[in-house]
């Protein structure tokens, strides 16, 4: 509430300055990137409809498309003996008033951790301001926003007089497309992708989606800033072509004064930028709430299998040897874990929580746990204060709901509370990130994604980086040594730095005595899970993706194939001009190499002039670390010759 009224106080503020008479709001982005009209249409004498578009360099990316949102508040206005017309559609009489332009923003800030180490944040601003004449006191604000990444806009209230509550039921907002557009969809966050025309999404489909137009525009879909609302889908609209309605989980009560989440629509000329310009999600939630963040720490973690104190204490040894600073106890260190009977509070006989915390702090590696959502619905005030004396340092959520207004908030209060016990969060299943780790970073990580849980193919994994990894952090539960794998090593290796998270999972369903001395470790050893730069170097959904991540000096990179393979370029002139680099490559090398995971690990000498060429295997990939070399390292590796590796 707190920030809604800061918003208000703002507007209030700032309208005598910069109010319009226009009933049209019309915006461009900083560099003209972006262009989004609001505007007024009469439909009948009785009946006004608020509609948008939006164009990307002069070119079309929504046509017209409705605006808006159905109430139901009847119920308040009769127990406040209120007699209010009642409308078909509660946005039918409401008339514009006047659109206000607001100063543009360009700043920079520093997130605690991220895809980058700076982002930028620089938008022109305008509200359109509405109400009603009926006495009835209703008003409705759009606030919209044009970055050079994508245009945003949200429906705020301001402050009712007499109302109780508000009863959002409907959401009103279209997305009109051109003939021809299709969608990578997908009906649930851990669901297989179709790639299907708009007029074919008969079921709701989840966000990010991703559009591809005949123009040759991508475009993504998306929100932010949703801990006080219900889960959104997108659907075929049944009246009109080519258009997608919103779809809302449950009806929304609201207390006004009130902001709903922020819709976001990106467009790009190619599918990578979209990947890119994910910051717009941060840039639209609040700013960091928690005040000492010296305790968040992202890094790596592996699960312990066995949950005992002999498992655990030979896991921690493994993560200490191999630079993972997270070991995890999933499910089963309380009992029952699955049932309101359970005790979260009281550990399985076979496991000595305190000796292996202990441990742990010894050898420098943090204890997680699992705690499913029965467990937190009884136990969690409980709970996380004991979890916190005990020294455990994060915990992952199961089965928790999120769809609904009530379990939403209830779980967005749950990282909140985790936050006042010094608990780092991983939320698994199906909840998918808005932006609430920039208010609460204590919440590294979450699923809401079709990981290696579930063993997907190659070309599911090349989908995702264009689709789910729009939305932000992606825990994909790196499997390593397991047989059920579909893809090569060099593949996992490569998807581990391209499914960005801040807390990233390796080695899943593996245990220690799995590891056998592959030389290829070493990648998961120097790997970082946050980074100063990320770029996108090529690919599209179902074909293939090149990323490079940047910390420090040091640059990775992790290209991906689908199940037919590919030959992929790397053009490496993201590097320093001038400087040469240690390559330390890592590709599938077939039945020559003697080991297992028949990786190859290879060390050459480049520099930002060179394009590196690779044959990838059907389902295969490659991972690269790219160090500034030393006198010692150009004097014995030899240089890149332009070879396909």
């Amino acid at each position: 509430m707190k920030k809604i009224i800061l918003i208000a106080c703002a507007l209030t503020c700032t309208a005598s300055l910069y109010a319009g008479h226009s009933k049209e709001l019309k915006l461009t982005s900083l560099e003209g990137v972006h262009e989004v009209m609001f505007r007024q249409e009469k439909i009948s004498s009785s009946v006004n409809e608020i509609v948008y578009q939006v164009k990307y360099r002069g070119r079309e990316v929504i046509g017209n498309s409705r605006a808006g949102l159905q109430l139901d508040n009847r119920t308040w206005e009769l127990a406040l003996a209120r007699k209010i017309n009642q409308v078909k559609c509660w946005m039918d009489n409401l008339e514009v008033d006047s659109v206000i332009y607001q100063p543009a923003v360009n700043k920079s800030w520093h997130p605690l951790y991220g895809e980058r180490s700076t982002v930028r944040e620089a938008y022109n601003e305008a509200i359109m301001y509405l109400s009603k004449k009926d006495g009835s006191n209703y008003r409705l604000n759009i606030e919209v926003r044009a970055y050079d990444e994508g245009i945003a806009f949200r429906y705020f209230f301001p402050e009712h007089p007499q109302a109780i509550f508000h009863k959002v039921v409907g959401d009103l907002t279209e997305y009109t497309f051109s003939p021809g557009a299709v969608a990578w969809t997908e009906q649930w966050a851990q669901a297989p992708f179709e790639r299907l025309a708009i007029n074919d999404i008969k079921l709701p489909v989840e966000r990010a989606l991703t559009v591809e137009l005949p123009n040759g525009l991508w475009v993504a879909l998306t929100d932010a800033d949703v801990d006080d609302w219900c889960l959104t889908k997108f659907v075929a609209s049944p009246t009109k072509q080519n258009t997608l309605t919103s779809v809302m989980y449950s009806p929304v009560d609201i207390v006004t004064y009130y902001a709903t989440p922020w819709k976001i629509i990106m467009a790009a000329d190619k599918p990578g930028e979209l990947l890119e310009h994910n910051d717009i999600i941060q840039n639209l939630n609040p700013p960091c709430e928690i005040t000492d963040t010296d305790w968040i720490r992202p890094g790596k973690i592996m699960r312990e299998t066995t949950i005992t104190t002999e498992g655990a204490i030979a896991t921690i040894d493994f993560c200490a040897a191999h630079h993972i600073p997270y070991m995890l106890f999933d499910w089963q260190w309380y009992m029952p874990c699955t049932s309101h009977d359970g005790d979260a509070t009281k550990v399985v006989s076979k496991l000595d929580m305190p000796r292996v915390i202990a441990y742990g702090k010894e050898k420098g590696v943090g204890v997680w746990v699992y705690v499913n959502q029965h467990a937190l619905m009884k136990q969690m005030h409980e709970l996380f204060p004991l979890l916190h004396k005990w020294g455990v340092v994060g915990v992952k959520s199961g089965f928790v709901q999120y769809a609904s207004h009530r379990w939403a908030t209830w779980l967005h209060d749950m990282v909140r509370l985790a936050a006042e016990n010094k608990l780092l969060i991983n939320i698994h299943d199906e909840f998918r990130p808005s932006g609430f780790s920039r208010t609460y970073p204590n919440l590294l990580t979450q699923e809401g994604i079709r990981g290696n849980e579930e063993f997907p193919d190659a070309t599911h994994n090349t989908i995702l980086p264009f689709t789910r990894m729009i939305n932000g952090a992606a825990d994909y539960t790196i499997c390593y040594f397991d047989k059920r794998l579909k893809n090569t090593h060099a593949h996992q290796l490569a998807a581990s730095l391209i499914f960005y998270s801040p807390l990233q999972t390796i080695f899943w369903y593996d245990r220690p005595s799995f590891y056998q001395g592959e030389p290829e470790i070493e990648w998961f050893e120097n790997l970082q899970t946050v980074f100063d730069d990320t770029k996108v170097l090529e690919g599209a959904p179902g074909k293939c993706i090149t990323m490079a991540r940047r910390k420090g000096n040091d640059w990775f990179v992790g290209a991906l194939t689908n199940n037919e393979g590919s030959a992929q370029s790397v053009n490496l002139s993201f590097l320093d001009k001038g400087k040469t680099y240690l390559a330390r490559i890592y590709t599938d090398g077939g039945d020559k190499m003697k080991t297992r995971t028949q990786v190859k690990c290879t060390r050459l000498l480049v520099d930002s002039s060179q394009i590196m060429q690779f044959a990838l295997k059907p389902g295969g990939g490659v991972a690269m670390q790219l160090v500034p070399a030393t006198d010692q390292e150009i004097e014995e590796y030899k240089k890149y010759r332009g070879q396909v590796l």
